[in-house]
């Protein structure tokens, strides 16, 4: 499928402002057409779209990108200048990049999260870089009275060949400030034969700052006068505080103020707690050993995974509370297969467990205004919760994006932020308040667990004839789903099966979940493209060539195929996944029974990836995964090949973490796990080499945080299968017996 650009309708003084800069200079920044605008085919960009990323040259030819984006450690503050210099047309050597803070009136799209910066920046920033060049050769030709069209630029050098004149950027760009910008809809961008920072293998930007411990981190802030705070919340969610030794405690050495927060109901918000301030982070955390509290725990306490278990049980045995999708008639389907399959796939809450705990600096000065350093993912959203919760306008809040370790979705949440600024605000001198591993992995926002009751029909063939999953999940209505809970009707395999229905029941849930890497697909990929290889197995077909096979059923079915919004593309996948069969060498070399070859594949993210995992399981039943083979199609081009191997090979090992040993547990409305001791990541050791391989298509490039990691786990446990027999139907790994004889 071919995907045609977007017609913008931005105007030319909607897209460029121009100004000169102190010491001489030029100064371009950029509006961005909203993210609907962006990448949906057939609507025009808003008219009022707001400034999105500028660049600064001075005099001596160096050119500053602002990367307005925040840095998780997807590769965007390296990327997204890689995309406005190659249309500026410099060095990458003259480049030097610059994180900026949270302005709305001037950046739009300033988040991280849903592998969007890429497909929302692609033109946009490129058409920055794009504009600043013309105004540059249009000054030099000014000034040299030579048609424009007959310069030509390179390495951020302006020169004329008839006249073997040339001008560096930084001599032109003082006059170039007054040049008039050329309009969005006809500046024209570089051919990508001719591209010589895109495509090529960048460095990241912070990568020597970060391996010799500069710091650059939330963690790593301090303010002149700052203090550091500890806040203790209810370990039961949504509990409150009934008393408190705050007297005590401000007795401790070194503690300034203790003092009870009331805090609310809303679980994205301030929790009700107790706040220690002291001069250091050891004497606020030692004071928090000698806090007491009796907490009000609230009807949470009463809930478990163990009676999550039991309730999805139960309503799997009853009919669905609703339908998200039927096409055909799968009971008459079903009752004339030649052969049907059963399967219940279960798969568990997870945290989040970024390296960097949850922390922010904040600091309320005496005239009302508030200075805010956080790791947030969506600090607009930060700025808002913080504004609404302390009463205060949100232009009256300064807000310093700081680089994140690790992010993966839970900083999508502000909680942290709301925090600090209330403490801030009671304390009335800068805080820093610093998260526990524990506080980090016992009040997460997490990804919901998730039950698959699946039945597949197969004709004499050994071809999909129908399809039925009852997807259990967590809600507090029958309607609604819980942050990060829901599954869409049009998820594969839908539009490939003749007769398919998706059923969902929900239970409610007093634990917070949110969004996890690959949010949704990163368990959905586990369930059904483990029931797939149990189809494949039992219609006595290859797995990767039954895949196949499905992906040419496509189903023409007017109704069927206009419901999604972006068309499931089987081209695309097909071609993933015969990449990954070709570079694998899947089927070509007989194994010996306890060494299997899975594979998985998922649209996730608007990329489509395919993987293939080589693994071994002892008789005793140790497992050693020896290598994966991942094989994505993210459009026409890959940015920064480095960053994208990088980002593949980090995915995948977050993906084997996930389904080797990662389970959060609920007793009594609290969190069991506390630490990488009970929620462990790969270590170095455990890693697994990951071989890369990218297919171009006739699509905009789409963006790569999380596609690669969905095909993970099913996949691995596909391999197990082959290697042993044994089905894994339930996830982690670490729960599962894997003995065989």
């Amino acid at each position: 499928m071919t995907r045609t650009p977007l017609a913008s309708a931005v105007s030319r003084r909607d897209f460029l402002r121009v100004s000169a800069i102190a010491g001489g200079g030029l100064l371009i920044a950029s509006y961005l057409e909203p993210l609907d605008a962006a990448t949906a085919v057939g609507r025009s960009a808003a008219s009022d779209a707001t400034l999105n990323a500028y660049i600064r040259i001075t005099p001596d030819g160096i050119v500053t990108i602002i990367a307005k984006n925040p840095e998780v450690g997807q590769g965007v503050k390296t990327m997204l200048p890689m995309l406005i210099a190659e249309e500026l047309d410099v060095d990458w050597t003259q480049v030097r990049i610059e994180q900026g803070d949270l302005d709305t009136k001037n950046f739009q799209g300033q988040v991280a999260g849903g592998s969007t910066a890429t497909p929302n920046n692609w033109l946009p920033m490129r058409r920055v870089g794009a504009a600043a060049r013309a105004m540059l050769v249009a000054t030099a030709a000014q000034q040299w009275g030579v048609p424009a069209a007959e310069c030509e630029t390179a390495k951020g050098v302006v020169s004329h060949r008839a006249s073997k004149r040339s001008a560096t950027y930084g001599e032109l760009a003082t006059r170039a400030a007054t040049a008039t910008p050329p309009d969005l809809a006809t500046v024209p961008l570089k051919d990508r034969k001719d591209f010589r920072i895109i495509g090529q293998r960048v460095r990241g930007v912070d990568t020597h700052r970060i391996v010799t411990g500069v710091p650059m981190y939330g963690i790593d802030v301090t303010v002149p006068g700052m203090l550091y705070a500890t806040f203790v919340k209810c370990p039961v969610f949504g509990g409150k505080v009934a008393s408190a030794n705050v007297e005590a405690v401000k007795a401790l050495p070194g503690v300034r103020q203790a003092f009870v927060v009331e805090g609310g109901t809303n679980l994205n918000g301030l929790m009700p707690g107790v706040a220690i301030v002291a001069d250091s982070w050891w004497q606020a955390k030692s004071a928090r050993l000698k806090l007491k509290v009796i907490w009000d725990e609230g009807a949470t306490a009463q809930q478990s995974s163990a009676s999550f278990a039991t309730q999805a049980a139960a309503l799997a045995a009853q009919p669905a509370q609703r339908s998200l999708r039927k096409d055909g008639d799968v009971d008459t389907a079903l009752a004339g297969a030649a052969r049907t399959i059963k399967g219940e796939y279960f798969y568990p809450f997870i945290a989040h467990a970024s390296l960097e705990p949850q922390n922010c600096t904040a600091h309320m000065k005496p005239d009302g205004q508030l200075e805010i350093w956080a790791p947030s993912q969506a600090p607009a959203g930060g700025r808002a919760l913080v504004a609404q919760t302390l009463g205060i306008k949100d232009t009256d809040i300064t807000v310093h994006i700081t680089r994140s370790g690790g992010g993966f979705g839970r900083r999508l949440a502000n909680d942290y932020m709301v925090e600090a600024a209330w403490i801030a605000k009671v304390a009335g001198v800068p805080v820093k308040l610093l998260w526990t591993r524990e506080d980090d992995m016992q009040h997460d926002f997490y990804r919901p667990a998730g039950y698959h009751y699946f039945t597949g029909g197969l004709d004499a063939a050994g071809k999909v004839v129908a399809w039925r999953d009852h997807f259990v999940s967590f809600g507090n209505d029958e309607k609604s789903f819980s942050a990060g809970a829901s599954i869409g009707g049009t998820e594969f395999p839908q539009h490939f099966i003749p007769n398919f229905a998706l059923d969902a029941s929900v239970m409610p849930l007093g634990v917070p979940t949110g969004f996890l890497r690959a949010p949704g697909s990163n368990g959905i990929a586990f369930a059904t493209q483990s029931f797939i290889d149990e189809l494949a197995h039992a219609a006595g077909k290859d797995p990767l060539q039954f895949r196949l096979d499905l992906l040419a059923n496509v189903q023409t079915d007017s109704a069927v195929a206009g419901t999604q919004p972006a068309p499931y593309d089987a081209v695309r996948a097909r071609g993933v996944l015969e990449l990954v069969r070709d570079k694998s060498g899947w089927g070509k070399t007989p194994l010996p029974r306890g060494t299997g070859m899975g594979v998985a594949f998922h649209f996730s993210h608007r990329g489509y990836f395919a993987e293939v995992v080589k693994a071994s399981v002892s008789k005793a039943g140790k497992l050693k995964v020896e290598k994966v083979w991942a094989a994505g199609d993210i459009g026409s081009e890959v940015i920064n090949p480095l960053n994208a191997e990088n980002q593949v090979q980090g995915s995948v090992q977050d993906g084997l973490a996930q389904a080797l040993g990662q389970e959060i547990t609920i007793d009594k409305g609290r969190t069991v796990q506390s630490s990488f001791d009970d929620f462990p990541h790969i270590r170095f050791a455990d890693a697994v080499p990951v071989e890369v391989h990218f297919l171009k298509s006739a699509v905009a490039p789409t963006g790569l945080g999380e596609p690669a990691l969905p095909p993970l786990p099913p996949a691995l446990c596909n391999a197990i299968f082959a290697a042993t027999g044994k089905r894994v139907r339930s996830l982690p790994l670490s729960n599962q017996d894997l003995r065989w004889s």
